[in-house]
């Protein structure tokens, strides 16, 4: 997965925006305006990419301990979110999977009211 696969593939999700919120460098994609994804720009340049996505919390448990490349999320709540290390251990395939499921946490989350919103127009 390339920075432009990643960008294409969350902005494709309905409601997603893209943001800025911290710095130049990190790179945050929100639903219903919260957060589902964050990434450092510098990083994919570095060639060390990753990706901080809210999970499950038992099911963040079991993923650590399965890939070594998916640790306690970066400067986030370790018990919510998880930094998935891109190109490592952690196949593309899998690492679409935890987007997902980090959309979807986030839009259960948002109220009736902005759900509708969001599914009222097509991206």
């Amino acid at each position: 997965m390339d920075i432009q696969q990643l960008y294409e593939f969350c902005l494709s999700k309905k409601g997603v925006t893209e943001h800025f919120p911290f710095d130049e460098d990190t790179l945050v994609f929100k639903v219903g305006g919260k957060m589902f994804c964050l990434t450092s720009l510098s990083e994919w340049e570095k060639g060390t990419p990753s990706l901080n996505l809210k999970c499950d919390p038992n099911v963040a448990v079991e993923l650590r301990e399965k890939y070594e490349g998916i640790l306690p999320g970066y400067h986030m709540s370790k018990i919510h979110w998880n930094t998935v290390k891109v190109n490592e251990d952690v196949p593309d395939k899998k690492v679409v999977h935890l987007i997902n499921h980090s959309y979807e946490l986030i839009f259960s989350s948002l109220t009736k009211k902005v759900k509708e919103e969001i599914l009222k127009f097509d991206n």
